[in-house]
């Protein structure tokens, strides 16, 4: 605990990996789980009166790692998505390693023009 928050964390030792979730002093109490999936996947759940809210947050892999474990990732995350029961919040935040493009490229409505480079597949 430090200047009013808490941070959890997910993540080995070394300079690789790894995802935290920061919380609020005054939020700290009601946070009733934590589960430290991996070094790219953790949640948290939190009780805010009649509202359970669970956090996720991820590090997906980046794109010159195989495929394999971009699809192991993807699955995993996939899984724990769907143990959040429907009638629980949900937020899931995170790097997600996306490279949007500098070309909207009949994304018109979402793409706001602000990309660079050459849109990644995987």
């Amino acid at each position: 605990e430090i200047d009013g928050f808490k941070l959890w964390y997910s993540g080995g030792s070394r300079a690789r990996n790894g995802v935290g979730i920061l919380v609020e002093k005054e939020l700290m109490d009601r946070v009733v789980e934590v589960r430290r999936e991996s070094d790219r996947k953790m949640s948290i759940k939190l009780v805010l009166g009649a509202v359970v809210l669970n956090v996720i947050c991820v590090y997906a892999p980046q794109m010159g790692l195989p495929e394999d474990i971009k699809r192991a990732f993807w699955e995993e995350l996939e899984e724990v998505l769907h143990s959040v029961p429907r009638h629980e919040g949900l937020f899931v935040g995170g790097d997600f390693n996306g490279h949007i493009g500098e070309r909207a490229d009949g994304y018109d409505r979402t793409h706001g023009g602000f990309g660079y480079g050459e849109r990644n597949c995987g």
